[in-house]
Formats: structure tokens, sequence, C-alpha cells
């Protein structure tokens, strides 16, 4: 058999039709090579007794432990058996129960003394954790069936157990056993790493690495095989990456180098501020790619408020005067609008190119929106094909087929997280070459995401507030615990817009109807939540503030289902400082620019993520006056919320929130669904603790893919690389 058909081989063809389809339904694992790549999550010593203490609650688990003691109880007066056992670890106690005809063979199992692996979902049931109907394979030989004991004590015996990622459906020991009968393939591994590479650094083979991490005999054994493992998927993505950036250098595109004299010149003589080094350093790097004749591709990452968008502006008109247009492209309409306003508000003149009063240098600035008038909608296409339109801003709806570019010349995506690489693909196509690509995020992203998730990105980084940007004091208020705290926290509201400033309440939920269609939906769904009070919502805190603690102040509602005119309208009162409260959703996280606005109260601020809370804190302190952000919990204080919550408050820096965040996260969500295809592929590599590993990688793979773009003398890794940019994982790459 080649090497490559070994790894492919169908697990039916060697496990069977029944458990090749559980583990295809269940687990993702389609063929030998996937089984070889699910690695156990961990290791029981044969010695030790599983801790007991810190089961995850609702997650399918695998321990091992000592029956403590086992009774069958009546119950239905009679006519219903109940079988309770007491498991023990030293530390904590778990209970088992199995019901109805279930309880004979555990009952003559399961005694006082014996020691066996048990599975199943944990869950609480007076107030103690249990497990219902667990699996269970026992580890001693005094069973009453004397030779499966002995060869489940044989299989493990002075090994270390390996306890794989299981489901329902399939127990870590019955993967152990599929495992088992597929692990002779691993002869069969491809190596992707070059010989001097791989003796450069002292790596184990592949081959063993693979025997090592699912049969080790010691913990050297587990250690060696994930270092090596953790150095393929490393050094495997970020070979794709830089092939993807040598890609990227060898595309076309218009060089747009600076215009003496032209709209930037005349933008920046306007400028009633000067620019910080900061923003000073990133404009270099953006000016510098925009001035080479291949397409930019670059990652701006900025705190909230660090001044990005005038970044961003500066390199817009300076594609303008280099004859190109310039496309904005933002996640909500509320934010396109706001953009939209901000930047026509910055140009003045120059952003009325070709009207009454406009400046013979400006532009037209237009905004693109799906709930645009026909009328406005027809006149900003005919301004863009034209290009009468040097800027547009828009929603998604600059991606529709209908709108045509005179000349498209740069993209800047606004908060890059909420688009699909479809869409920024869909807007860049539109170019007759490959437009400049500038992507923003105020989300602080740590530099190992950066490196795996935005890796065919160049990144730029605003770490410096912009002067007369004010300090914000965040405090933890615990509404259960001390209402007081609560009432306290409304006075200062009230006391801030006594001063002449005004306020944001921020809730998770928007409360009407259709809401509460959602949320009944919800409580079926949840079972055991349905007790939980639902989120605060909008409408309802608005009301009871109007009438309570700031009655008297003019409270308005922003939320995400009105009218996008409603929207625009409210935000424009508050903005021009005629509403005094703002009772939003968190339509307000991004963009939202109200240099007057001084206090925010987040309500249930426990519902709310990290990065979440940073980026709506940001909306207060953005004018002279220091800014209050109080964050309302019932959450009790020893919970893992509330510690959150107190991280929050501890610190102004993004970049320790967002570790913060990731850590609390793990990887699974922040490499998010549009990054499927980087995120499957990292079973060992985390991209929490890995920093230095990725790094490494990146450095070995940049000279690696200079040396040999097309890995003509590196067959081995060509093909581990083709294996894991299956098509859908290509197109990822592709339109990043």
């Amino acid at each position: 058999m080649d090497r490559v058909s070994a790894f492919d081989e169908p697990l039916k063809k060697l496990l069977g039709g029944a458990t090749a389809k559980v583990m295809a339904e269940h687990l993702d694992l389609h063929t030998v090579g996937d089984l070889l790549h699910h690695y156990p999550r961990r290791y029981e010593e044969r010695g030790r007794l599983t801790a007991l203490t810190d089961l995850p609650l609702d997650e399918h688990v695998t321990v091992v432990a000592q029956v403590a003691d086992a009774r069958v109880m009546a119950f239905n007066n009679g006519r219903g058996k109940r079988l309770e056992v007491t498991l023990t670890d030293g530390h904590g106690r778990l209970q088992l129960v199995f019901f109805g005809h279930g309880v004979h063979k555990p009952h003559k199992e399961l005694l006082p003394g014996r020691r066996a692996m048990f599975a199943g979902k944990v869950s609480v049931f007076n107030r103690k954790m249990q497990l219902a109907h667990p699996t269970y394979q026992l580890l001693d030989a005094e069973s009453t069936d004397e030779a499966g004991a002995t060869e489940a004590v044989d299989a493990f015996a002075g090994k270390l157990l390996p306890i794989y990622p299981a489901c329902k459906q399939l127990d870590s020991w019955r993967i152990a056993k599929a495992v088992d009968a597929v692990l002779p393939s691993a002869q069969e591994a491809v190596d992707p790493l070059p010989p001097a590479l791989r003796e450069g650094r002292g790596f184990t083979a592949l081959p063993e690495a693979l025997l090592k991490i699912h049969r080790p005999q010691t913990k050297a054994d587990v250690a060696a095989a994930r270092d090596r493992l953790k150095w393929d998927e490393a050094f495997v993505l970020q070979v794709a990456l830089a092939r993807r950036r040598y890609a990227d250098t060898q595309l076309p595109a218009v060089a747009r180098r600076p215009v003496p004299g032209g709209l930037l010149d005349a933008f920046d003589a306007r400028l009633p501020f000067t620019l910080t080094d900061g923003q000073l350093k990133v404009t270099k790097e953006i000016f510098d790619d925009l001035a080479a004749e291949h397409p930019m591709h670059r990652l701006l990452q900025g705190e909230v408020g660090s001044g990005k968008t005038m970044v961003a502006l500066r390199a817009m008109l300076t594609v303008v005067d280099a004859g190109g247009q310039a496309a904005m492209l933002a996640p909500t309409e509320v934010l396109a609008q706001q953009h939209h306003r901000s930047i026509t508000e910055m140009m003045g003149e120059l952003a009325e190119g070709g009207m009454l009063g406009g400046s013979e240098r400006g532009t037209k600035v237009v905004l693109l929106t799906g709930s645009m008038g026909m009328a406005a909608r027809r006149q900003a296409l005919l301004d863009l094909v034209t290009g009468e339109a040097g800027i547009v801003i828009g929603t998604h709806a600059l991606i529709e087929d209908k709108v045509k570019f005179h000349e498209l010349g740069l993209v800047v995506v606004d908060e890059q997280h909420r688009f699909g690489v479809e869409q920024r693909d869909a807007l860049r196509s539109k170019g007759k070459q490959p437009p400049h690509l500038l992507v923003m995020t105020a989300t602080p992203i740590p530099r190992t995401v950066a490196m795996t998730v935005f890796g065919d990105l160049e990144t730029s980084v605003l770490d410096q507030l912009p002067a007369g940007r004010s300090p914000i004091a965040s405090h933890v208020v615990p509404a259960k615990d001390k209402p007081h705290f609560l009432s306290r926290a409304w006075e200062r509201v009230r006391e801030e817009v006594e001063n002449g400033h005004q306020a944001y309440v921020v809730c998770p939920r928007i409360g009407d109807d259709e809401d509460e269609a959602a949320k009944k939906k919800g409580k079926k769904d949840a079972g055991e939540e349905a007790d939980k009070r639902p989120p605060l919502a909008v409408l309802d805190i608005a009301e009871q503030l109007a009438k309570g603690p700031l009655s008297g102040l003019r409270v308005e509602v922003l939320h995400g289902r009105m009218h996008p005119d409603d929207k625009d309208d409210v935000m424009r009162r508050f903005a021009a400082g005629q509403a005094d409260v703002l009772v939003a959703t968190t339509v307000i996280e991004v963009g939202v620019n109200v240099p007057n606005a001084t206090a925010m109260v987040i309500m249930d601020a426990d519902r709310f993520g990290v990065s979440q809370l940073h980026q709506l804190r940001g909306r207060v302190g953005r004018g002279s006056a220091p800014g209050l952000c109080l964050l309302v919990s019932e959450a009790h204080e020893a919970s893992p919320s509330r510690a959150r919550l107190s991280a929050v408050a501890s610190t102004l820096d993004g970049f320790e929130l967002s570790r913060i965040d990731l850590e609390e996260r793990r990887e699974g969500d922040v490499l998010g669904q549009a990054q499927s295809g980087v995120r499957s592929s990292l079973r060992v590599l985390s991209v929490i603790d890995d920093e230095e590993v990725i790094a490494a990688a990146r450095e070995e793979a940049v000279t690696v893919v200079a040396a040999d773009p097309d890995l003509e003398h590196l067959p081995e890794l060509r093909l581990v690389l083709d294996a894991l940019l299956d098509k859908e994982r290509e197109e990822y790459l592709d339109k990043g």
C-alpha cells in the first residue's frame, strides 16, 4: 500500500460499518488518518484516582474511580428499582444511578472496592453530581467476567491510560480499541517536516510520535510526541499562509502613491490636531504597501478610540488622489451612517466635490445601505460607476451585483470578525485589478491569533490613545448582594447629566413580542435553564428608569429592530445632546462616537464576553471629561463570571483582556466558523499557550517558501499540505 492511501483508508474497512458510522457522525472521523490524529485528551495513571471534585456539568466525561458502596432502592410503591452506586477518589464523591432492567449486571459487578472506568454525562440531582446509566469497564481482575477483566488490566497494566475525546455513543475505551486496530498504519505516516529542520530541532520521527501519543509508556513519551505534533500543525499551517502571502506578492495591483497638493494635503491642513506617533508609524506602513504594484493585505488593530478611522481615511484620500476609489465596509447600518457622518464632518467642503460650495480638489463621499430610498440609492450607484464619488461607505449592500465601480483601488473592512470571507472577497472582486485591502478591528487580537487566523495579513498595531482622551473608571455593581449599590449607580448617572453630560444604559435583550416568543422557545429548549431569569431588556429597563430613578430625564431607546431612519434619528438627537440617557442593546458597541457621553451602566454584565464589555466601555470617556463604566451583575461573588467582571474593571489594556477572553473561550470560538478549515486542523497546538512554537514555525515557513515557493524539493510537505487544504480550506485561505 502506498504511503498516502494507508491514511486515506475509510474506517469502515477496518472497524466495521456501525462503529465507523458513529465516528463519522459524532466525531467527524472518516479515515485512518483522521483517527490517528484524534489524540487522547489526557492520561490516567493506573495507581492514581481521578479528581471527582471538579467535573464539568453537562459534559461527557470518563473517570477512573473506586466503588465506595452500592445499594438497590425501590420506588413507585415497589414497582420500580433503582441502583445507586457511590464512587470515591479520596477527595470527592460521585453518584451513579441505574434504573429498571439496567440494574442487574452493575449490581453484580460494581461491588465496594472495585475500580473501573466510567463514562457518562455529568448532571445534578438533589444538589449532588451524578452520572445516569454510565457505561463502564472494570479494571480489576476479580470481576465475574474473569477473562474480560484480565484483558482490560493487561491492556493498561503499567501504562498510562489514554482518555479520548468521546461522545455519548462511543466511550473512550472503545475509541482506544479502534485506535489499536489502526495503529500499525502509523508506520506509513508521511512526514511533512524537511529533514534538516527535523534533525536541527531534534524531533522524534512522525510514526514514533503517533505511537507515543496513543500508547505512551511514560510521561516523557507524551511530552516528546506532543512537541513533535504541535510543530507539524504549526509549521504546515504557517507554510500554507506563507505561500498565500507569496502568491499575493505575485498578483498585479495599481500602485497608489501620495500626490503632492492633492486631497490628502488639503485634508491634513484642516486637521485641528497633530497625529500621534503611532498613527504616523502605521500610516507609513500602509502608504508603503499602497505604493507597491501588488495588493496590500494589512490588518490594522487598534484600541477603541486609538484613531483607526483617521488612519483609514488618510489611506482612502491617498488612493483618491492617485485616481482610484475607496470603499469602506461596515457591519451595521448604525455604524455605516456614523462613519459617513464623521468622515464628511472631518473632510468638510472636501467631501462635496462637484457640488456648490465644495472644494475643487474635493470628491463625493456617498453612503450605500440596504434601507435607503430608491432615489438616493440610484444617485449613489451612479456616482460610483461614473467615478464622481471617490469614497463610499456602506453595509453589505455594497457587495450586491448591481454595485459597479469606476475604478476600485482600496477596500477598508471595519470590524473584520463580523464578515465572512465570502463577503470580503465579493467586494474585492469588483476591482478591474485586485484592490488593496485594509482590515480594521478594535478587538485586540493576541499575537498568536493574528499569526494563525489572520496569518495571511501583515499586521499593524495602534496602541497609543490620541491626546485628549480621558481615563475611564470601571466598577462592578453587585445588585443582588448590595441593592443600595445599584441605587447609587442611578444617582451617579443623574449627577453626570446634571453636570451637562450624557449616559448609556446597555441591556442584553430588546424585550418586544418577537423577543418574548424567542424567549419562550428558549425556555422549552433549555429545560433546566427554564427557571433562570431571562436577560434584562431595553424596553422594560427604559420604562422603569423613566418612571423611577431617572424620572424627569430625557430617556431614549435604541435597538437593532427599529427602522433604520428611526435609529439614525435617535443617534442624531443623542449626539446633538437632545437626549440625556440612551438605553440600548449592543448596537452601540462599535463606532458610535458621542464625546459628551461620560457614563455607561451595563445591565446583566456577566452575560457579555470580556472583549464585548471592553468595546462597550470604549464608548465613554471620548471627550475631555473622565468616563465612568458600571458593570451591574447578580452573579455570586465567588463565581467565574464575577471574576471576569473584576478583570475587566481592573484594566483598560485591551490586549491583556483579550488574553483573558481567549483563555476563557479557548480557541474554538476565537477561530470562528469562517476559519473552520484552520480550526479543524489544530489538534494539539494551542493558540493560547504555544506562542513560541507558532512564531518559530512562521520563521521556518517563510524561509522554506522563499527558497522553494512550489515546494518542488519537499514532496512530503506538499502532500500533507494538499491533504490539509481540501477545497473548503483552500477557499478560506484564498479569500483571507
